[in-house]
């Protein structure tokens, strides 16, 4: 499930849960780059993705900044989210997505639009570097409790970090292979960190009540402007990441058997 801010889910046809949207807005230049997505999204679904095959919106996207460069507005500052984002999600070219990023910084520095992708920015950075054999940056919060939450409570521990919410359908279906592993490790020293991107904490604790998920959550009701998640440039959930006693990441992302086989393996080096 795609997070919030990868506009390219727009582009794609899906509503994105953390910004107004476009077909809502008053304002001119919102009007016409609502237009031009709805040309972007009938050509992606005709599997036209290549950057010749979008080159003519691609010019739009231009002629639609310059005609509203005097505006400092979160509208205008759209256009170039929708640009970086076209690039980085569909065309699939970094360097590209990341200088529309870049300019969005420095031209629209003030708009609300740009500050949130300078934090999500650093979270994607930091994302990327969350690869195998690094350790995990470590959180210090408060669990739905109130009790002290973070990886260094569970040295020595085999971890999961799992970032999942109750609305997340493959989060749901992945449950019972993670239940059953906690149900088998658990007592050999493997524990579940949950990160919540729920916004009700009552159908939170109830749903992990009736699951029997007796491991901490964190859970601050922001959904995808989840603290955490922000932190670490989370995309998509479930995002899961296995760490060894050390902190050290040894699995990104495994499910079924994948889970079980790295738990088990993990265990009997600690």
């Amino acid at each position: 499930m795609k997070k919030k801010l990868l506009v390219a889910l727009v582009l794609a046809g899906v509503a994105l849960s953390g910004l107004d949207s476009i077909a809502q807005e008053k304002s001119k230049a919102a009007t016409e780059l609502n237009e031009l997505v709805g040309k972007v999204r009938t050509k992606i679904q005709a599997k036209k993705t290549t950057e010749a095959d979008l080159s003519d919106e691609l010019k739009q996207f231009d002629t639609l900044l310059a005609e509203h460069k005097s505006e400092k507005t979160d509208d205008v500052a759209q256009i170039l989210v929708m640009k970086a984002m076209l690039y980085r999600e569909i065309i699939k070219d970094e360097a590209k997505g990341d200088a529309a990023m870049a300019q969005l910084q420095k031209d629209f520095p003030d708009t609300k639009t740009a500050k949130s992708i300078v934090a999500q920015e650093e979270g994607r950075k930091l994302n990327a570097k969350l690869a195998v054999g690094t350790k995990f940056p470590d959180f210090a919060v408060k669990d739905v409790a109130g009790k002290p939450l973070s990886v260094a409570n569970y040295k020595g521990k085999v971890v999961l970090v799992d970032f999942w919410a109750t609305w997340c359908g493959p989060c749901v279906g992945e449950l019972p292979n993670v239940l059953k592993a906690y149900e088998k490790h658990h007592p050999k020293g493997f524990e579940i960190i949950g990160i919540s991107l729920d916004q009700d904490e009552k159908k939170l604790t109830a749903f992990t009540k009736e699951k029997n998920m007796p491991w901490q959550q964190f859970f601050d009701g922001q959904g995808w402007k989840n603290a955490l998640a922000a932190k670490y440039g989370i995309q998509s959930i479930p995002a899961t990441y296995l760490l060894d006693g050390e902190g050290k990441i040894i699995g990104k992302n495994l499910r079924g058997e994948a889970l079980e086989e790295a738990v088990t393996k993990a265990l009997t080096k600690t």
